[in-house]
Order: structure tokens, then sequence, then C-alpha cells
């Protein structure tokens, strides 16, 4: 482990933005994350994994913890289902595929989300009707405080949309090193009625889709709608779905009855932000060297040099705009650093 200071996290972030870590380290175990985070006890830490999730508006005044630990397995398995483990540094969509390779459902919807396994139960992450938490079994976690291992399950993360106990009381105090998912090794619940996955089957005149076909459909939809990182800064999509009260949506569906929802409770619906955001005419639209996706109006993206303060205030206008339109709080999904 080299510690280096000064460290460029440009190509350590997927909207490709220049800021400088003031000390830069990458450990690749778990017993050598308990040795830096032992060894620099009083010196503020920021912990880094795919970068994909955030979006950095300045340098970074603390040693940067890069999670590189690799490695994917089945740890146990009966007739139904197998428990497999994914080191915190592996790539998301290509454990994705890996569990497809070896016949488990539960996570094909989820292919091609930018990102490392160790930020999935952070984020909640979903897509296409899916969340992180339907699979999810435990995760394993090292204390910052103390260095001691802790283990997470379903229950204790206290999983909600987009939310996780990562997000609110335990934020800032652990670092993920390893997630078990609980997956099937039959009777599939495969989810193809979510988003357009049926209409990318039909065309493909798939009827009985595999659970690789399903996967391959939401690639190719994803690729239809987002942008290569590596190609155009991006951070997927920036903005939550908002969730708005049954009785506020109804008056804004008065003035709006063209607009998609989806029903969460008897209470509550959601709304997809990126149509409010569509809609209010971002779409496509550019603001120096930000702006948004002329695809997908729920990427924000960076056109060449932008600073992360242009994609914010970018962010913030888009936010202000949905609200005085449409009465609805947007937030971002992205962390903002």
């Amino acid at each position: 482990m080299n510690t280096i200071e000064n460290f460029s996290l440009k190509e350590y972030n997927t909207f490709g933005i220049e800021a400088k870590a003031k000390q830069f380290v990458s450990v690749s175990s778990s017993e050598e994350l308990i040795e830096v985070l032992k060894t620099n006890s009083s010196t503020p830490i920021f912990i880094l994994g795919g970068g994909s999730n955030m979006l950095l508006t300045k340098d970074i005044d603390a040693l940067v913890i890069h999670i590189n630990l690799k490695g994917k397995k089945i740890i146990r398995e009966d007739a139904d289902f197998a428990w497999v483990e994914g080191m915190a540094g592996e790539n998301w969509h290509e454990f994705v595929l890996w569990t497809i390779e070896q016949g488990l459902g539960g996570l094909e919807n989820l292919s091609l989300i930018p990102g490392n396994v160790g930020t999935t139960p952070i984020q909640n992450i979903g897509a296409y009707g899916v969340e992180i938490k339907d699979t999810f079994d435990h995760c394993t976690a090292i204390s910052k405080k103390t260095g001691e291992e802790v283990t997470f399950d379903r229950d204790a993360c206290k999983f909600d949309y987009r939310e996780s106990i990562f997000k609110n009381e335990a934020k800032d105090q652990f670092v993920i090193t390893k997630v078990v998912y609980k997956l099937t090794k039959r009777n599939h619940k495969k989810n193809t009625s979510y988003g357009a996955i049926e209409q990318e089957l039909a065309s493909n005149n798939i009827i009985h889709p595999t659970l690789k076909d399903i996967s391959n459909a939401v690639i190719s939809i994803r690729n239809s709608k987002l942008p290569n990182p590596k190609e155009l800064g991006n951070s997927g999509s920036f903005f939550k779905n908002p969730i708005v009260p049954m009785a506020e949506f109804k008056k804004i569906q008065s003035q709006f009855p063209d607009m998609p929802f989806y029903k969460i409770s008897e209470n509550e619906i959601k709304v997809p932000a990126g149509w409010l955001i569509e809609t209010a005419g971002f779409k496509g639209k550019k603001f120096g060297n930000a702006g948004i996706h002329s695809k997908q109006a729920l990427v924000l993206v960076n056109y060449g040099q932008a600073t992360g303060n242009e994609i914010w205030e970018v962010s913030k206008h888009i936010q202000q705009t949905i609200w005085d339109k449409f009465g609805i709080k947007i937030e971002a999904e992205v962390n903002i650093i």
C-alpha cells in the first residue's frame, strides 16, 4: 500500500470531474483496510468505491481510501437458493453477469447499473421493478471508529426507496467489505412487466425469456437511453423519482392529466422524475459544459471540462423549475461532495 499525496480523482469518478485528494491509498483486503483505519485514526477519512454515485464539487481534504477488494463465490446453497458473496470492489455489472452464468436469478433486472458491489446496500439500488432489498441477505462492514467487523442483515439495514441505514443514522460510520445475496436456483421470479422490458423482448420474438434474455433486454434499454461514462461523464440517474401523497397527486394530475405514475400504496404515488424534467423542457439542454442528456432527462452530463459546481448549479435549477411548475420536490440520488 502506497499513500499518494495530492492525487487526482478524475479517473475515479464517473462524471470525470477534476478534483484532488489530499492523500490517496487503495486497499485490496479487509486487513489492509483495518490497518489504514487504525494508523490514521485521527485523520479525516473519505471512502471511495466505484465513484459512480457522487458529484465532486471540491478537492477532498482527507485521506481517500479506495476500496478495491475483489472476489465472488457461492458460500452455501440448498435445492432452491444459493447465497452468493461479492467483495465490495467487484464491478456490479460484471458481478450480475456472473450470477446469471451460474444460473442464479434475482439480479438480472439490475444489469448495467454503474458502480461496485459494496455500494449496492447503501443506495438500495433498483431498476425495472427490482431493488437490492429483494435479494439482500447480509453484508459485512468494518467500523471506522473501532476497526471491528459488524454484520448487517436486511432488517438492520432499514431499506427504503434509495435509502438505508448507511445513508442515515450509520452514515460515514462503516465501510462495507462484502455483500451476500440470496438468489434463486429454480422457480425464478422473472419481473418483465416494468418499463420497456416486455416490449424489448417482444421485438426480439422472445415469449419465454431466460434470465440472460431479461438481462440483455435491460442492457439494450439502458444503452439506448444512458451514455457510457467513459465517453460522456455522468452518474446515471441523477434524481430520485418523487413519492407524492395521493391527495396532492390528484391536484397536480388535474392540471397535468398525461402525467405517468405508479401507485406505491393507498396513500402514495411515485411520479417519474424523468417525465417531469422532460416536460419542463430540460431534455437535451446544455449550460456551458454541463447539461441534460438528449435521450434521458434523468441524466446530467459533463460535456467537456465542466466543474462539479457547474453540474450542481444545473441540478438546482432543475429542482427549482420542477417545484415552480408542478409543486413537486425532486431530490438528488447522487451524493454531492
